[in-house]
């Protein structure tokens, strides 16, 4: 769980008969593979024995496809990534990897991996006991490679992963929310290892992660920084600050993974002159951390009447302990709460969220917006 936030994306695909019964015309919306953590999970955790789980009421709520039916999404309504999906002419979400009929010709619209829990470390959310990490996640895509190659073709298969296809990453917050910061059982793990020293790790696991799907053909890339986690309910409720103030030293761990992320980025990408990084690849940084702090620091501005308190869970002055579920405590008034539940955001902030990272500027979403990318 977590506020970092995460960008699927769409291209469009050629026309590619996949077999007798299944066509993509080449107006068709094509592949958007989803990885990380709750913000973007799509039900994958619905087939875990996991405590970290969304499939039941009243999440789900206000989704329009279910009808109101939770389907393991960590919110009320859309996630960040079916929002992107639609503003990019998506026909369908992107289904989740574990359901049954992610098969055939429903590939080619992408997969979604991402498991509520999720970290770049193996050992993050382990108090969830069963998720799905990024390596793990990593392993799935590979699957669903192979079977690409069985449903296109190798050749076919290898320009629609490279050309057609986008690779959205969201992920890092529960490394810090679920690992670094979870109390006492993290305490070992803070007085050995320094802040430094652990973003360090962690940038040294993504960047190997991110080279395997460079491997797998992967070249579109979408990563999201880690958001201000010490302004969800969560860290709120837990470190009693004020309804204006945010808790600092999680502030301070997201602002510092951001920098290093954000260098690895520009490595990944060439650097300035474009004589290294990973060959043919793309990278872009969605700044999901200034996105959100001006959510939360202008919320009136969007139309919200609180940054605070959540909108279903239970304990403490922001409902910001107890996770969303039956027998949570749910307000009347969605609409006006950027937060859904002690993590997540709510549909409307996932809203206009999706809308700064598909049109906007350089200052949310560099070198260029998801549009430009949607394009290229």
């Amino acid at each position: 769980m977590a506020m970092a936030m995460t960008m699927a994306v769409l291209c469009l695909t050629t026309a590619v008969r996949v077999g007798a019964d299944d066509v993509v015309d080449e107006d068709s919306p094509g592949a958007s593979f989803i990885f990380g953590d709750s913000l973007v999970d799509a039900g994958n955790n619905n087939y875990l024995s996991t405590l970290s789980k969304a499939d039941m009421n009243p999440n789900g709520i206000d989704f329009a496809a279910s009808g109101g039916t939770p389907t393991g999404r960590f919110t009320n309504g859309r996630t960040i990534a079916d929002i992107i999906g639609e503003m990019l002419g998506q026909a369908d979400y992107s289904p989740p990897f574990l359901a049954p009929n992610t098969t055939g010709g429903a590939l080619l619209n992408g997969v979604n991996y991402a498991s509520g829990g999720a970290g770049i470390l193996n050992g993050t959310g382990r108090v969830f006991v069963n998720r799905i990490s990024m390596d793990i996640q990593i392993d799935n895509f590979n699957i669903t490679r192979r079977q690409l190659d069985d449903l296109l073709g190798k050749a076919k298969a290898k320009e629609f992963i490279q050309r057609k296809a986008i690779f959205s990453i969201t992920v890092g917050s529960n490394d810090f929310l679920n690992n670094y910061l979870m109390p006492v059982l993290s305490a070992g793990t803070r007085v050995a290892e320094s802040p430094d020293g652990f973003i360090n790790d962690l940038i040294i696991h993504l960047r190997e992660q991110l080279t395997r799907l460079h491997a797998l053909d992967a070249r579109k890339f979408v990563v999201a920084n880690v958001g201000p986690l010490g302004c969800i309910p969560y860290q709120k409720t837990l470190n009693r600050v004020g309804d204006n103030e945010c808790v600092k030293l999680p502030n301070t761990l997201a602002v510092q993974y951001n920098g290093r992320l954000r260098d690895l980025l520009i490595e990944l990408n060439g650097g300035s002159d474009g004589t290294s990084g990973l060959p043919g690849a793309r990278f872009c940084l969605a700044n999901v951390y200034d996105l959100v702090m001006e959510l939360i620091a202008n919320h009136q501005k969007y139309g919200f009447k609180t940054a605070s308190v959540a909108c279903c869970g239970n304990g403490g002055r922001y409902a910001g302990i107890v996770p969303c579920g039956p027998q949570s405590s749910m307000c009347d008034d969605r609409q006006n709460h950027v937060f859904w539940d002690p993590y997540h955001p709510s549909e409307k902030a996932n809203l206009l969220l999706a809308k700064y990272i598909v049109d906007g500027d350089s200052k949310y979403i560099s070198p260029m917006n998801l549009r430009k990318l949607f394009k290229l």
